[in-house]
């Protein structure tokens, strides 16, 4: 493990050699969630959101992103819950890959903890952590799926 030091932040990050990427490619959900985790358990840039706020509103301007450490909250779009957030899940990672409005609201369903990533980590963590890079695109995939399977198909129209 190796220590760096950034202006705002200090990380942890392990190096892992191709082999261990590949066993970490196939393991199950939960275990990818807890290696991913570990990538932020040393960020003292913490955003906490009492039940029944928002973390941020459909429409804000986006330039974070964030990785729920603690607590749960739902993703909310037109007044309708898409997602269920836990330990370990990132949002806003759309406001950072392509820049613009928030497409959702995030509201704490229980008293939460946020680590924020702000561009510039974001990039590091691309560059350095091909793993973290690919756990972003997954998350994006899926929601994607998700957002795909709420359209009604063209027949219906």
């Amino acid at each position: 493990m190796r220590w760096i030091k950034g202006k705002s932040f200090v990380i942890a990050l392990k190096y892992w050699t191709r082999s261990d990427m590949l066993q970490k490619a196939y393991l199950n959900p939960m275990e990818r969630n807890m290696v991913f985790f570990e990538l932020f358990a040393h960020n003292p840039t913490i955003v906490r959101v009492p039940v029944g706020n928002t973390l941020f509103d459909e429409g804000d301007e986006g330039g974070l992103m964030y990785v729920l450490t603690s607590g749960s909250a739902d993703v909310v779009v037109n007044n309708r819950v898409v997602e269920s957030l836990h330990n370990g899940s990132i949002v806003g990672e759309m406001g950072l890959v392509s820049p613009g409005p928030r497409s959702a609201s995030v509201l704490a369903t229980s008293d939460c903890e946020f680590v924020a990533i702000d561009e510039k980590r974001f990039q590091f963590l691309v560059q350095n952590t091909p793993f973290f890079a690919m756990q972003v695109m997954r998350v994006m995939a899926e929601r994607l799926r998700a957002a795909d399977r709420l359209l009604p198909a063209i027949e219906d129209i």
